[in-house]
């Protein structure tokens, strides 16, 4: 027993906003590392116009993630958004690589800062601009639970504290003259990245690897099933995936062995019915058992031997 739930809604308008917001920032950026000739502000820029190539993937991906199943992909096309937030973590390490080399080869070639002030509130009005759009997609991410637009979020945070500490460096120079505080800021900022490149890659390795539903909404769906544990039934073999915006659950329910085939399937429904409610766009197969036959013990490992 299976049910077809609605597809999630499209979220590709988040993705929009988080190209919009690249270009202002790429330009912004820009204008800023011109004007001042800070490899750190360099840096800065370079990591928004990583951010630029992220939403464009992550564009495509949500895209062809909101597409409905078809002959080829009965389970739809959510799997899609992990290629997105593994390319952006990719993208986040390429992102501190080229920082890294720009920061060496200043340190090797100290170089006086210009027009500072400026350059600096450039940089501020980009980075509010990133942190805004960074709280919507973060916001948008975890309601509709889609991995594509958390990644992009969280990178954008990263590039709002690597601003930070661009701005904080940039600020030391002109303060106290000491032309290597630029390149050794943006080698930290380097560092720091990586971590959240790692962890972006580490995420989207476990959903393709059909990772099992967040702790919470385990306790959730237990938390149901001891309520009808109460009323003489019993589960087992829960198994649950995700995928991108859509959750995958299967469960064998076991019911006594007098029960007609429809009672049995109309107690199917009304647990699903429940577990649909406390979790949006979760598909669910259930397969009813009877209580009393010992076979129905021998499918509870994921690979049932043949007999």
């Amino acid at each position: 027993m299976s049910n077809a739930n609605a597809l999630p809604p499209s979220l590709t308008r988040y993705a929009w906003l988080s190209i919009a917001t690249a270009i202002a920032t790429i330009g912004l950026k820009g204008v800023a590392w011109k004007m001042t000739g800070s490899v750190g502000l360099l840096s800065d820029a370079i990591e928004s116009v990583v951010n630029l190539a992220g939403a464009l993937m992550a564009l495509w991906m949500l895209t062809l993630a909101a597409l409905p199943a078809d002959d080829n992909h009965a389970y739809g096309h959510g799997k899609a958004e992990y290629f997105s937030s593994a390319f952006e973590g990719f993208l986040i390490l390429l992102a501190a690589a080229s920082i890294a080399y720009a920061a060496v080869e200043r340190i090797l070639t100290p170089q006086p800062l210009g027009a500072i002030g400026v350059g600096l509130l450039v940089s501020v009005v980009a980075s509010v601009l990133n942190f805004v759009t960074a709280r919507i997609l973060l916001r948008a991410g975890k309601q509709h639970n889609s991995i594509t637009l958390e990644a992009d979020a969280h990178h954008l945070l990263t590039d709002v504290w690597t601003s930070v500490g661009v701005i904080l460096g940039v600020g030391l120079v002109s303060l106290t003259g000491w032309f290597w505080v630029d390149p050794v800021v943006a080698l930290l900022v380097a560092a720091n990245i990586v971590w959240t490149g790692y962890q972006l890659m580490s995420r989207s390795a476990a959903g393709l690897m059909d990772v099992s539903l967040p702790t919470e909404k385990l306790e959730k769906i237990e938390s149901l099933l001891a309520a009808y544990r109460e009323q003489g039934l019993d589960f087992h073999a829960l198994r649950t995936r995700q995928a991108g915006g859509r959750a995958f659950m299967t469960l064998h329910i076991l019911v006594p062995g007098h029960w007609t085939v429809q009672y049995g399937h109309n107690w199917a429904e009304r647990i699903e019915n429940d577990i649909r409610t406390a979790l949006p766009y979760i598909h669910i197969t259930t397969h009813v058992e009877p209580l009393e036959d010992p076979a129905s013990m021998n499918d509870q490992a994921l690979d049932r031997s043949h007999t």
